[in-house]
Protein backbone atom coordinates (compact mmCIF):
# COMPACT_ATOMS: atom_id res chain seq x y z
CA UNK A 1 0.00 0.00 0.00
CA UNK A 2 1.52 3.31 -1.08
CA UNK A 3 2.02 6.39 0.98
CA UNK A 4 -0.87 8.27 -0.60
CA UNK A 5 -3.40 5.46 -0.83
CA UNK A 6 -6.74 6.03 0.82
CA UNK A 7 -8.02 3.36 3.18
CA UNK A 8 -10.91 1.17 2.19
CA UNK A 9 -11.76 -1.19 -0.64
CA UNK A 10 -10.49 -0.12 -4.06
CA UNK A 11 -13.96 -0.43 -5.62
CA UNK A 12 -15.50 2.10 -3.21
CA UNK A 13 -15.75 5.72 -4.45
CA UNK A 14 -14.06 8.44 -2.45
CA UNK A 15 -16.26 10.30 0.02
CA UNK A 16 -14.08 13.41 -0.23
CA UNK A 17 -15.62 14.47 -3.54
CA UNK A 18 -19.40 14.93 -3.66
CA UNK A 19 -21.23 12.77 -6.16
CA UNK A 20 -22.75 14.34 -9.24
CA UNK A 21 -25.99 13.45 -10.97
CA UNK A 22 -25.28 12.13 -14.48
CA UNK A 23 -28.71 13.22 -15.70
CA UNK A 24 -28.29 16.83 -14.59
CA UNK A 25 -26.79 18.99 -17.36
CA UNK A 26 -25.62 21.55 -14.75
CA UNK A 27 -23.94 18.99 -12.47
CA UNK A 28 -20.42 20.25 -13.21
CA UNK A 29 -21.52 23.83 -12.50
CA UNK A 30 -23.10 22.87 -9.16
CA UNK A 31 -20.00 20.91 -8.20
CA UNK A 32 -17.76 23.95 -8.81
CA UNK A 33 -20.02 26.13 -6.66
CA UNK A 34 -19.56 23.97 -3.59
CA UNK A 35 -17.22 25.43 -0.98
CA UNK A 36 -13.81 23.88 -0.40
CA UNK A 37 -14.20 20.74 1.74
CA UNK A 38 -17.93 21.56 2.13
CA UNK A 39 -17.22 24.27 4.73
CA UNK A 40 -20.06 26.78 4.30
CA UNK A 41 -19.10 28.94 7.28
CA UNK A 42 -15.67 29.63 8.75
CA UNK A 43 -13.95 32.00 11.13
CA UNK A 44 -10.52 33.62 11.04
CA UNK A 45 -8.58 35.56 13.70
CA UNK A 46 -9.09 39.28 13.15
CA UNK A 47 -5.40 40.11 13.49
CA UNK A 48 -4.03 37.06 11.65
CA UNK A 49 -1.96 34.20 12.99
CA UNK A 50 -3.03 30.76 14.11
CA UNK A 51 -6.57 30.41 15.36
CA UNK A 52 -5.54 28.40 18.37
CA UNK A 53 -2.93 30.88 19.68
CA UNK A 54 -5.29 33.57 21.03
CA UNK A 55 -8.69 32.01 21.77
CA UNK A 56 -9.84 35.20 23.52
CA UNK A 57 -9.15 37.37 20.45
CA UNK A 58 -11.84 38.66 18.05
CA UNK A 59 -12.77 36.66 14.93
CA UNK A 60 -14.02 37.50 11.46
CA UNK A 61 -16.98 35.33 10.44
CA UNK A 62 -17.17 34.34 6.76
CA UNK A 63 -19.86 32.58 4.69
CA UNK A 64 -19.57 30.90 1.30
CA UNK A 65 -21.70 32.72 -1.31
CA UNK A 66 -21.18 30.27 -4.17
CA UNK A 67 -17.95 31.77 -5.47
CA UNK A 68 -15.91 32.94 -2.49
CA UNK A 69 -16.03 33.53 1.25
CA UNK A 70 -17.42 36.94 2.18
CA UNK A 71 -17.47 38.62 5.61
CA UNK A 72 -20.67 38.01 7.57
CA UNK A 73 -19.79 39.66 10.87
CA UNK A 74 -17.51 39.40 13.88
CA UNK A 75 -17.35 37.35 17.07
CA UNK A 76 -15.72 38.39 20.34
CA UNK A 77 -13.76 35.15 20.84
CA UNK A 78 -13.14 31.61 19.58
CA UNK A 79 -16.02 30.04 21.53
CA UNK A 80 -18.62 32.39 20.01
CA UNK A 81 -17.15 31.91 16.52
CA UNK A 82 -17.37 28.12 16.87
CA UNK A 83 -21.00 28.39 18.02
CA UNK A 84 -21.78 30.51 14.94
CA UNK A 85 -20.12 27.98 12.60
CA UNK A 86 -21.98 25.05 14.17
CA UNK A 87 -25.26 27.01 14.10
CA UNK A 88 -25.57 26.46 10.35
CA UNK A 89 -24.66 22.78 10.64
CA UNK A 90 -27.41 22.16 13.19
CA UNK A 91 -29.95 23.99 11.03
CA UNK A 92 -30.84 26.70 13.54
CA UNK A 93 -30.35 30.21 12.21
CA UNK A 94 -32.66 31.98 14.68
CA UNK A 95 -30.42 34.86 15.60
CA UNK A 96 -26.95 36.21 16.18
CA UNK A 97 -24.54 34.66 18.62
CA UNK A 98 -22.68 36.87 21.11
CA UNK A 99 -21.05 39.87 19.46
CA UNK A 100 -21.91 38.65 15.97
CA UNK A 101 -22.85 41.58 13.74
CA UNK A 102 -24.35 40.98 10.34
CA UNK A 103 -22.74 43.00 7.56
CA UNK A 104 -26.01 43.44 5.61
Amino acid sequence: MGKHSRPGPPNQPSRAIPRTDDGDPLAAYHKRRRPPLDVWRRHRPLHGGGGHLRPEGPRVLEEWNGFLYEPAGTAANLAEARRWVSEQASGSTDGPVGEYRNSE
